[in-house]
């Protein structure tokens, strides 16, 4: 009885935010992985998501793409279950509707609204640290299960390996048959993973801890002198040093701003007693943040081909090239790429990917 009341109570609230989605009342806020609604609940919605009435939810529909990043918990909402215990700020999940997910609103500015490398400030900086630092004292004990062939806990090099496995093996060679003339023709071979694995290597061992792993402006709302990490979904648990990198570079930093925010991190860590996690720091950091620049050469070389319209103009395969160019200059070391082609051959290679798939 319970769980059909249960199941009644899911569909009735998937009928009521489906209703607000479609009237359009709201910001719509589009993301790689999802479209976000942001409506207001009325009281009958509020009662079933324990909410108060009138306030502004959030309502998270996934987009169809491919598959790009490692989710190992596929429901966010039972990560959240944990994370809003530690962490306050962090909207929770009010109801896991299964193809989509309500999320209370929190109020306060994207900051990417300042723009994509805008100095963020020492103030910001050290509250990143601090949320680090939080992040990694969710007891590990309360994160949910792990996959099976997940590594020990604190074998970085076993978990470096799993995310250059994933990358070769879910991202890269399933995509061959669709994009692999694409990747030949901008300089990606089909080794390019076994190349980073051959020339990169952890050399200390950290403990594993939760992750965000998508730290970046889109993802951070400021409101007054307090910033809140939302979107949890592709949370891990793994080395530290894998968080810290992601950042570092989906931040956009310069490369001083990169050195701040390591050092501000890394006192953060031993301040909290928490210096294990920064053990091998110098020499391991560039190690993970070579693998960003490296396993992101592949989404963002996807993802510049799929938005180019059916009718796209010069103007569009131009700047679909420039995307292209930045990934594969900064994977260029990372992944030993050779003889990357110049600006029209780019263009053109994109021009006969476009025209095979019409």
């Amino acid at each position: 009885m319970h769980r059909l009341h249960h199941r009644a109570r899911k569909a009735l609230v998937h009928q009521l935010v489906e209703s607000r989605r479609l009237r359009g009342r709201g910001e719509v806020l589009r993301g790689h992985h999802n479209v976000n609604y942001v409506r207001r609940s009325g009281l009958v919605l509020a009662l079933l998501l324990g909410a108060v009435p009138f306030t502004r939810f959030k309502y998270r529909v996934p987009l169809r793409t491919v598959e790009v990043v490692p989710r190992i918990w596929p429901r966010e909402a039972e990560v959240l279950g944990v994370v809003c215990r530690y962490l306050r700020e962090v909207p929770p999940c009010l109801a896991d509707l299964g193809g989509g997910s309500v999320h209370r609103y929190r109020p306060g500015r994207a900051l990417s609204d300042s723009g994509a490398a805008a100095d963020v400030g020492e103030e910001i900086m050290r509250s990143f640290a601090s949320f680090f630092v939080r992040t990694a004292r969710i007891p590990v004990t309360e994160l949910p299960a792990r996959p099976e062939d997940w590594p020990p806990d604190g074998d970085s090099q076993g978990f470096l390996d799993w995310l250059v496995r994933f990358t070769r093996e879910r991202v890269h060679a399933p995509n061959r048959d669709r994009f692999g003339a694409l990747f030949d023709a901008v300089g990606v071979p089909d080794d390019a993973m076994g190349r980073f694995a051959a020339h990169h290597r952890c050399r200390a061992s950290r403990p594993f801890r939760l992750l965000h792993t998508d730290v970046h402006r889109a993802n951070v709302v400021v409101r007054g002198s307090r910033l809140a990490v939302i979107d949890w979904e592709l949370a891990i648990f793994g080395d530290p040093l894998h968080d810290l990198a992601t950042h570092l570079v989906r931040m956009a930093y310069s490369k001083e701003e990169q050195e701040r925010m390591t050092r501000l991190w890394a006192e953060a860590m031993t301040d909290a007693g928490l210096a294990e996690l920064t053990a091998g720091l110098h020499e391991d950091l560039p190690v993970y943040i070579a693998f960003e620049y490296a396993q992101s050469v592949f989404p963002d070389i996807m993802r510049a081909a799929l938005e180019l319209p059916e009718d796209a103009e010069t103007g569009r395969f131009h700047a679909a090239a420039d995307r292209i160019e930045r990934a594969t200059r900064r994977a260029r070391e990372p992944l030993r790429l050779v003889d990357l082609p110049g600006r029209d051959r780019v263009v053109e290679a994109l021009r006969e990917w476009h025209a095979a798939r019409e």
